[in-house]
């Protein structure tokens, strides 16, 4: 039905006729020219439909915003001083032969360039919020990720395999969704946590290296790091050491960044021991970015009267460490304790 998308055209293209089908993103009507700026996944095309092409002209006039469009147009430069160079189709500009409406649409509710949309409206309009760029980037984005994970594991010897969703209840960090069966009366599946027990059996069962891209579910409170449904990398491997596993993922998270958003990693990343994480920062997963590290004050507090900091520097393996904040004297009860919480 199309021989290019709308996002692709560019000057290598002009004298061409092409097919484009998308969605009418904006028209404007200059008097006696009307231009349709034409959207698919890929990006937007200016489309230029003048007079000399009376039935085109006609349906033009009657297309609004979010019909679905076919059309038929030749590849040309744009005019002097009209080039936009902020978008790959900036150079050149469709002038239409041929319009056909594959789909009319009622008015939106909202337009899709709106920056200040609520997150219910998106919601209740979700088919419309997924044709924003903004969203079908970040759909582009998650397939780029994950093609790229999968070719590089699969470089690396690992295999993909799909491991069952409805399960029994397993021991795990939380609580599992479960899901009445309806052949078993009174009995429940589980969704999984992770498949911890299947890969697992798949490493005793001799499969060596394993890997899934797979849905985990766990019934708890939303947290910043945690959500009811989530996607995680899952991997498993046999004989091999933790600097090795190590190594291999982290070359995976390099490649994957490079790959997807041209970003350089380091090479190797910054390694910390768990016990140097706890001395310095107080924390098994320390943000980096911030610079503050705890104080050792053990000695220090060996013989005060306060015996919460005594006791603690008396004890054998005992320890008193404080954070020193820069300006913390002009930080009021209620900041602090907000940090607290």
């Amino acid at each position: 039905m199309r021989t290019h998308y709308c996002g692709e055209l560019n000057s290598q293209h002009i004298g061409q006729t092409v097919t484009l089908c998308g969605w009418a993103h904006r028209r404007r009507d200059h008097g006696g020219v009307i231009f349709i700026d034409l959207r698919d996944r890929t990006g937007m095309s200016q489309i230029v439909i003048d007079p000399d092409t009376p039935a085109a002209f006609a349906l033009a006039e009657t297309v609004r915003s979010e019909f679905v469009l076919k059309i038929i147009c030749k590849v040309r430069h744009r005019p002097e001083g009209t080039v936009n160079p902020n978008i790959p189709t900036g150079e050149v500009e469709m002038l239409a032969g041929e319009i056909e409406i594959l789909n009319p649409s009622l008015t939106p509710p909202f337009m899709l360039d709106d920056e200040h949309l609520s997150e219910t409206v998106r919601l209740e309009h979700r088919y419309l919020d997924l044709r924003r760029p903004v969203m079908q980037k970040n759909m582009m984005l998650r397939y780029r990720v994950s093609k790229v994970l999968r070719d590089y594991l699969d470089v690396n010897g690992f295999i993909e395999v799909e491991t069952p969703m409805l399960t029994r209840s397993t021991p795990e960090g939380a609580r599992d969704y479960l899901v009445p069966s309806r052949v078993h009366h009174g009995m429940f599946f589980a969704l999984p946590q992770s498949p911890q027990l299947f890969k697992q059996l798949l490493m005793v069962s001799g499969f060596d290296r394993y890997f899934q891209i797979t849905k985990c579910f766990r019934d708890e409170d939303l947290r910043a790091d945690r959500q009811p449904e989530f996607t995680q990398v899952d991997i498993e491997t046999s004989f091999l050491g933790e600097n090795e596993i190590m190594n291999i993922v982290e070359e995976m998270i390099r490649r994957m960044f490079k790959q997807v958003q041209d970003i350089d990693l380091p090479n190797p990343f910054p390694r910390m021991s768990y016990a140097e994480a706890m001395a310095r920062y107080g924390s098994d997963k320390p943000d980096m970015r911030v610079t503050l590290e705890l104080t050792e004050l053990t000695d220090v507090m060996k013989d005060v009267d306060f015996k919460v900091f005594s006791g603690a520097a008396n004890t054998v393996g005992g320890r008193v460490a404080a954070l020193r904040v820069p300006n913390g004297g002009s930080i009021s009860r209620g900041e602090i304790d907000a940090y607290t919480e």
